[in-house]
């Protein structure tokens, strides 16, 4: 009754407050930004846009995962981890698309931001997470098959469309030819749609943590003060337009402060990285905090399957539409740094159990990458 007397109270206008405030960022923008957003940005300004449009963006993530954890727990599976998947790597896809076709021509940007999502998932939130679970609970369990099916696809996938790429000697510098592109688009949305069957239906019990007999509820991000699907469905849509729309300033500011402070346009691909992600790894560390560590998992290892296998169709695709040269094949070293990522993981993952020493192995190949960034 107090819930009921609460969300009377809030309104629409409190509930939706992301939206209002990234709705009128827009607004604001398109008015009065055009002078803002010329060639020559003054340093200041363009370091007060990017934090104000970041923390922006960054809200309104969240929010769109909130409607979708919303979604998922009324539709139920498959439909609410498909809503859930889709949700997150929308927003990535839109980054990208924006990056690409508004800051300058960068033939890396999409490689760079798939690789950083890898190691940001698979070395940074994994990492961070089996240390939080292993220093309050010492030794957790998962489900052993559920991990291993995961990591299986994420290999196959990440060595077809990074690193094979690298090796063909039928496009230059690392990019596919069209028919390796049509290949890898094909055999991306084909494995992951194969794969989200297999989980929603005959092997959703390796997903499931271990004595369970149903999916754990989502860890949502906020109160899940449910209205009608459609509400949510409805406002889960709004919430993603201004993030479409803010996405092409932040890339022109981004553009600007790689190009003014020289740093590299790997630094691009891992801020839009960890734009995305920050929802999910707040629910991978709350569910390692309380200690389902199942949950962790797909939501760590999900989240980069769900990168490869639909950020590479769409950035072939966009490709092929705008004729942009695009390089998906990683340099040596990122490859070596990949391959170490892949070993590790299958060695923490070779049984039912994890604790501390897992998370910092992973936590100390993150801070290698973050290294070979700058270097």
């Amino acid at each position: 009754m107090d819930q009921e007397r609460n969300k009377a109270r809030v309104g629409i206008f409190g509930e939706e407050l992301p939206l209002w405030v990234g709705a009128s960022c827009v607004a604001v923008l398109t008015l009065l930004g055009s002078a803002w957003f010329q060639a020559s940005l003054n340093p200041l300004v363009a370091s007060l846009l990017f934090v104000a449009l970041f923390s922006v963006m960054l809200w309104l993530s969240f929010s769109v995962v909130h409607h979708a954890e919303c979604l998922a727990e009324k539709l139920g599976e498959p439909f609410g981890t498909l809503i859930l998947t889709l949700s997150v790597i929308s927003i990535e896809v839109v980054m990208i698309s924006a990056l690409m076709l508004t800051g300058k021509d960068d033939p890396t940007l999409a490689r760079d931001t798939m690789f950083s999502v890898l190691m940001i998932v698979l070395n940074g939130m994994l990492g961070i997470t089996l240390l939080i679970g292993g220093l309050r609970h010492h030794r957790q369990v998962f489900n052993l098959e559920g991990a291993r099916s995961y990591l299986a696809v994420i290999l196959c996938l990440a060595f077809l469309c990074l690193v094979l790429p690298r090796f063909t000697l039928n496009a230059e510098g690392g990019s596919a030819s069209p028919l390796l592109a049509a290949f890898l688009v094909f055999a991306s949305l084909v494995l992951y749609g194969v794969f989200l069957f297999l989980q929603s239906t005959s092997l959703k019990g390796f997903f499931l943590h271990p004595g369970a007999s149903e999916p754990a509820k989502p860890h949502s991000h906020g109160p899940l003060d449910h209205h009608t699907a459609r509400y949510h469905a409805i406002f889960l849509i709004l919430t993603l337009l201004p993030i479409v729309l803010l996405s092409k300033k932040i890339a022109l500011i981004l553009d600007y402060g790689i190009s003014a402070m020289h740093a590299p346009q790997a630094l691009a691909g891992f801020v839009v990285a960890l734009l995305v992600l920050a929802p999910e790894g707040l629910a991978a560390c709350r569910a390692a905090w309380d200690n389902t560590l199942q949950r962790t998992v797909n939501i760590t290892l999900g989240s980069a399957l769900a990168t490869i296998g639909l950020t590479v169709p769409a950035v072939l695709v966009i490709s092929g539409a705008t004729g942009q040269f695009v390089e998906l094949g990683l340099p040596m070293t990122q490859i070596v740094l990949l391959i170490a990522t892949f070993f590790v993981s299958s060695t923490v993952f070779a049984g039912n159990r994890t604790n501390v020493l897992a998370g910092a192995v992973h936590l100390v190949l993150f801070a290698a990458y973050v290294v070979l960034i700058f270097d």
